[in-house]
């Protein structure tokens, strides 16, 4: 199946959903009777009331997977509930799911018998499904943020790599304890890879990469990381044999393979595809190790015995493989959007859609939100749905990565993607986007999108990938391609948020590099970058004690912008200092401007402020916008009539 007709053929079984403009299921603010009668002079509704769009974004992302006897039991991420579905391949259909009621997602499975064990993130639980029975259990709490990977030993104990700090745990399913191994890398934030034989556990290390043997027996730790490569990013994708420990490495692409018995011999393998970075799953099978890359989506193998290199092709373009499995002699690889499989008495390579097979499509949690006056765009795993606010209709627009930011200029609509920074286009009625560039520079997170309308340049500012330092900030030239990326902008911070005015673009930062790296700075800075000379022309700190500007929006005389703290802050143009600033709310979200209004939201409400007085109040309450890590988003209609925002997973319109 090709790409395409994969993409037609999910989108309908995944359900292209139509609801209508105004849901039944509509909730209405409460109105003055002063506000109602105004409705009925002017024809708009009354400001506050809420229309519910049904759910923002329906996907089904996979996380994980494992194999028990014929069928494959896959995980999903950013679901509510996740969601284990069993595939079963000799009914080629998900038979059964399994609710895993916490965690927003689930990165590591792996198994025990019978028995899958399942751990998800943020919060750190460990469940074990029981596959005779169908009982799901939970086992163990943990206080770290992530388990972000894990592997049984032959003698049936569950390995567990955590962040932050990065640690190992076992677990013994036979007494239900959990024994703390340390840190195999004191000071590092990561373990993202483990696998474990009878003697040893083997953790893959980042932000700075370590590959660490720990004796089971001892705690024992010992680096096998040859000086070679001692200078990567991580160890981040781990496979072993009875012989032979296989890792994939960030941020060249590199594929570690070493013996067990004598570390010094070992082999790098570099991916070929162009501007290949990551190595993101990795299988030691019949003699070969077989290895997905990234950015590309690319599936290689090498030859343990020859050293022989193939590049076996690409299954989906740029999609992430999270685990290789091999069953029945088959490879099998699972993505966020499918399984591809791989046939090696054949050469063939295929394709399958889970949700074809019957596995869950679900409102997953948002990460951004756009409206360009016809349609509002919803960003999550693997694209965006696309809300047509006349018919009601959504549709999925599939793109590699996370859209992070979205802006819409001249007809086009632009799209900040994670990872690799990326920039895409799209314009209306188009099945796909286009991809315009990647910003490399070890950045990896796009935080903000604007257009400058004197220049015409599209500016994007990013973060860098985890543990490495200093943001950058890219500007685009729709007419001609060109990007020019700089970096730094602001020393040691990452440029958060963005506005725009007469070739000057005004930066709002934040004292957060990449991620696993603390801050070496302790207050965030507002900036003015000039798009003709291509310098920074000033800096200050509007407010004392400041992580985050995380939004900033302009009038003609003035800059305003919210603080991670919800610190709203006025900033005079001419008179160049921070004239007035107002507590808004407990954590600041995005910003945008109306007339003598500013509007900001949090987990529970949007605020309505008032530019003159400078005073706030809720607009609405009672939201529990459920959003990808937290926070609140809103953007703005071009018609200035309405905002949209979350209210649970749902998209709402309020109105202004």
């Amino acid at each position: 199946m090709n790409r395409r007709s994969f993409l037609q053929a999910a989108a309908i079984s995944a359900g292209t959903v139509t609801l209508p403009a105004t849901s039944a299921q509509a909730a209405t603010a409460q109105v003055t009777t002063a506000q109602a009668a105004s409705a009925l002079t002017t024809g708009r509704e009354p400001k506050g009331t809420i229309t519910d769009l049904g759910p923002a974004s329906v996907a089904s992302p996979l996380g994980n997977a494992e194999f028990v006897g014929d069928v494959l039991y896959l995980g999903s991420r950013g679901l509510s509930p996740n969601v284990v579905g069993a595939w079963d391949l000799a009914q080629d259909k998900v038979t059964a799911h399994f609710d895993i009621p916490t965690g927003v997602g689930i990165w590591a499975m792996c198994k025990v018998g019978t028995d899958v064990y399942v751990g998800t993130h943020t919060r750190s639980d460990l469940y074990k499904i029981d596959t005779l029975t169908g009982a799901t259990t939970l086992l163990a709490q943990y206080s770290d943020d992530y388990i972000w990977t894990m592997a049984a030993s032959p003698d049936g104990k569950v390995y567990l790599g955590t962040s932050q700090p990065g640690r190992v745990l076992e677990y013994d399913p036979a007494t239900g304890a959990t024994r703390d191994l340390g840190e195999p890398a004191p000071g590092e934030a990561y373990v993202r890879s483990i696998q474990a034989d009878d003697t040893h556990v083997y953790a893959g290390v980042g932000t700075n990469a370590h590959l660490v043997a720990i004796d089971r027996r001892t705690g024992e730790k010992r680096d096998l990381l040859p000086a070679e490569v001692a200078d990567r990013d991580w160890v981040s994708s781990m496979s072993i044999s009875d012989t032979h420990v296989a890792g994939g490495m960030n941020s060249l692409a590199e594929l570690l393979v070493l013996d067990k018995a004598d570390p010094a011999a070992y082999k790098v393998v570099k991916a070929t595809a162009p501007g290949e970075k990551y190595i993101v799953s990795v299988l030691i099978h019949d003699g070969w190790v077989y290895f997905a890359g990234r950015p590309s989506g690319t599936l290689y193998r090498y030859q343990i015995a020859t050293g022989a290199y193939e590049v076996l092709g690409v299954p989906f373009p740029e999609a992430q493989t999270v685990r290789i499995l091999e069953h029945g002699g088959r490879v099998y690889g699972v993505q966020e959007p499918g399984i591809f499989v791989y046939d090696p008495a054949t050469g063939d390579l295929g394709y399958v859609s889970h949700v074809q097979k019957g596995f869950r499509a679900a409102p997953e949690e948002p990460m951004s939100v756009h409206c360009d006056g016809e349609r509002v765009y919803v960003g999550g795993k693997g694209g965006c749905d696309l809300h047509d606010l006349a018919t009601g209709e959504v549709t999925r627009l599939p793109i590699p990565g996370e859209p992070k930011t979205i802006m819409t200029a001249g007809g086009t609509t632009y799209l900040g993607v994670y990872t690799q920074a990326a920039l895409y286009s799209h314009r209306a009625g188009d099945p796909e986007a286009k991809l315009l560039f990647r910003t490399g520079h070890s950045q990896d997170r796009p935080k903000d999108l604007v257009h400058d309308k004197l220049t015409g340049l599209i500016v994007m500012s990013t973060q860098p990938e985890p543990g490495h330092q200093n943001g950058a900030l890219d500007v685009y030239d729709p007419r001609t391609g060109r990007v020019d990326t700089y970096r730094p902008v602001v020393e040691r911070q990452t440029v958060f948020s963005l506005t725009a005015r007469l070739g000057t673009v005004y930066l709002g930062t934040s004292t957060q590099e990449g991620l696993g790296a603390p801050p070496v700075t302790s207050t965030a800075r507002l900036a003015a970058f000039d798009l003709r000379t291509r310098t920074v022309k000033w800096e200050i700190e509007p407010v004392a004690g400041a992580k985050a500007v995380t939004s900033l929006k302009h009038t003609a005389l003035a800059l305003y912008g919210i603080t991670d703290a919800g610190v709203l802050f006025e900033y005079d143009l001419p008179r160049r200092k921070v004239t007035r600033t107002l507590k808004v709310c407990d954590r600041g979200g995005d910003l945008v401007l109306a007339g003598r209004h500013a509007y900001t939201g949090d987990e529970d409400a949007v605020y309505e402020i008032d530019l003159v007085k400078l005073t706030a109040t809720k607009l609405v309450t009672g939201l529990a916008s459920d959003w990808f890590g937290g926070g609140s988003r809103i953007n703005i209609d071009p018609s200035r009539r309405a905002l949209y925002a979350l209210k649970g997973r749902n998209l709402i319109r309020v109105a202004l």
